[in-house]
Formats: structure tokens, sequence, C-alpha cells
């Protein structure tokens, strides 16, 4: 017997709304986030910073939120910005280090990356708590449409295809820079910054358009770049800290109960700790594959790490003068200090710990999160 259209249609429909009550169902349950890195995988900044925090987030939120973590093919770092904003991401990492304009109160101090402790676990404490409580950086990302979270970072040393060692050794050198006050040591130095993007350094390496960069010994391997340089100076550069890990949408953020708000940041806390961890362990790695490529390890000569240094000293008050000018900047110098103080208060605080996550994470808790009413933060 031959069944009549019109009964298959009625089924259909019984089907299909069965179908999307069940989805609609879920939809109460859980919230999926759309997450994106804007990194290739083998990035710290993607993994464990993102495959972490899209695992922890039903873990803290008891199943209520949940992630899908996208690739390069749909966003990249340089254009993240524009895809959190158009709602294609909701949470993404994001560079202020790109909008100097819109961000000059995050920058004032993200810039500063020669303020960078050599234990990059104080630095990312000591950056997460100042932008937290930093009344002119939370209008800067209101104004974006964004509510920041917290910051990793990552420790910093010189990679080239020549030898340096000494101050003269970087006379001519054209070396990619990240921030600007490295860009100022360069010059000062001697040397002419250039600035691009981290993924442009391989290309500009082995084209010999540069002839270094200041960035993490990891990126040995995150960029492939011992494949291009000859050379490793253990020249300590500071931290790179200029970063906004976990940065939510902010009608996002806005449709969040005050415990789903609590879980995401623990999971934003717990990743950030890891991710800065594993920088370390990167730069150990990068290390032995540099070492079984043949390339030299070098230390650096006094006479460099005392002109560092004093470069450093001069750098700050030229820093805080030059934000002032150009972006109309109120008490930079002031500012300045006080995240010269966090990073003292921070280094202080880990040292009285084993340094294990659980510790680390605990002090984000006690010092920081348990500060901050999530109730209003980011409104």
């Amino acid at each position: 017997m031959t069944t009549k259209l019109p009964y298959v249609k009625k089924a259909a429909k019984v089907l299909f709304g069965a179908a999307l009550a069940a989805t609609l169902t879920a939809g109460v349950s859980a919230k999926e986030l759309r997450l994106a890195s804007g990194l290739p995988p083998l990035h710290p900044a993607h993994d464990p910073l993102y495959t972490d925090f899209q695992e922890l987030l039903p873990e803290y939120s008891d199943g209520r939120l949940s992630g899908r973590l996208f690739g390069t093919e749909i966003t990249t770092l340089g254009n993240m910005r524009a895809s959190i904003l158009s709602g294609m991401v909701e949470v993404g990492l994001f560079l202020p280090a790109y909008f100097p304009a819109d961000l000059p109160n995050f920058n004032l101090v993200g810039d500063l990356s020669m303020l960078g402790h050599q234990n990059p676990q104080v630095t990312a404490a000591a950056m997460s708590e100042y932008i937290l409580t930093c009344d002119d950086c939370q209008d800067e990302f209101k104004k974006l449409g964004v509510v920041y979270t917290n910051s990793h970072a990552n420790p910093y040393s010189v990679l080239t295809t020549k030898p340096v060692t000494k101050p003269e050794d970087l006379d001519g050198l054209r070396l990619r820079t990240a921030t600007p006050q490295h860009a100022r040591w360069v010059e000062a130095m001697g040397g002419k910054a250039v600035t691009m993007a981290t993924g442009e350094a391989f290309e500009a390496l082995s084209q010999r358009v540069i002839d270094g960069t200041v960035t993490s010994i990891s990126d040995v391997i995150s960029f492939n770049l011992g494949e291009v340089i000859t050379h490793i100076t253990l020249l300590d550069m500071g931290t790179f800290h200029s970063l906004a890990n976990h940065s939510v949408r902010n009608n996002v953020w806005n449709g969040l109960s005050l415990e789903d708000r609590e879980a995401l940041m623990k999971a934003s806390v717990v990743a950030n700790v890891r991710t800065t961890a594993r920088w370390l362990e990167m730069v150990a790695e990068g290390k032995g594959v540099a070492q079984e490529n043949g390339l030299e390890i070098l230390e650096p000569e006094q006479s460099l790490v005392d002109a560092t240094l004093k470069f450093k000293d001069d750098d700050l008050v030229d820093a805080a003068a030059s934000s002032e000018e150009r972006f109309g900047i109120t008490g930079a110098e002031a500012k300045v200090e006080r995240f010269k103080a966090l990073v003292e208060k921070w280094e202080g605080l880990i040292a009285d710990t084993d340094g294990s996550e659980d510790a680390v994470v605990a002090l984000y808790e006690s010092e920081i999160l348990s500060k901050i009413d999530l109730a209003t933060y980011g409104q």
C-alpha cells in the first residue's frame, strides 16, 4: 500500500519538531562558545592556552559552558578584532599591541617588555592584576566591545643570523621586534628595528630581509626559526605580555550568569598559568633543538648586559612622556611605577610558594579574583 504524501509531510513535521525541541532544551542547559586563538596548533598560545581552556570550561561550569575551537582557517591574530566584533568568534586571543591608538593605557605597560621578570609567571600575574584594576584600561576595552580576562607572558631573547655578544655586534643589524620598547632598544644599540608579525619572520629571515628577531627561543620550534637562524644570544630581553588571553565578546559576557562568569574566569586563569609554564618548557626544548641543528647558543658579554640595563632605566621616563604626548594618557609615569610595584609584589608572592600550578592559581584567586565584583565587571 502506498502512503499518501500529506501523511509523510505530517510525520516529517513531527520529527522536525521533536528534533528542534531537543536542540532548544540542550541549548538551555549548555552554552557552546565559539573560541579561536588565531595561532597554529604548536604555539603555546593555542595549546594549552585555548585547548585547555576548552577542556576546563565544562568542568568548572558543571557542564553549563563548553567551547568549539576554530583554527587559523577561520581567523588569525591579525583579524581577531574583526572576528570578535562581528560575532564570528565569541572568545579570542587579542593582541592590544596591534591597536595602540585604541588601547593606549593597556599598551603603556604592555609595551614595557623589559620590565618583565625572569620568571614570566610574575609578569603574567602583575599584568593581569594591573589591567583588571585599571579603570582607564577597562574603559578602552568597553569601547571595543570586549571583556578582558588576563594576560600570560613569555621570555624573550635575541635570535640572529650573525653572532651577537657585545653592543657593537648589533650595529647595522635589522632585527624584527614585537614591542615599541624592543624597537627602541635595537635603535639605541645601533641596529634597525623592523616591525612585522611573528609569522612573517621565517620568510623574512630566509630571504635575508632581516638579520634576526627579538623573540622567544621557543620560536625555534613554533615557527621553525631553527632553519633560518644561526645564533641565539641568551640576553634577558624581558617578556612579551601585551596579550588579552580570552577576550570575551561583550554581549556574550553580559548573557552569562554570575556562576558562569566565575567558571570562565577560573578556566582562563588555569589555562594562563599552564601556558606561561609551557613557554618555559618550550624555551628549554628550543635550546635542545637548536643544539641538535648546530646553532650556536651564546652568552652576552657584560658590556652588552650593562648597555641593556642602562637603556631600560633611561627608557622608562621617555616611554611615559611619549605615551602622554602621542595618546593623551594622563599620569603615565605614575602608572608605570604602579606596574613596577606589582611586578615586585608578585615576585615576593610567588617566591613564597613552591611555584606549582595550584599555588599560583590560588594566588590569582586570593589576590585578584576575590577582589573583583564579577556581577558588575565588564559592564
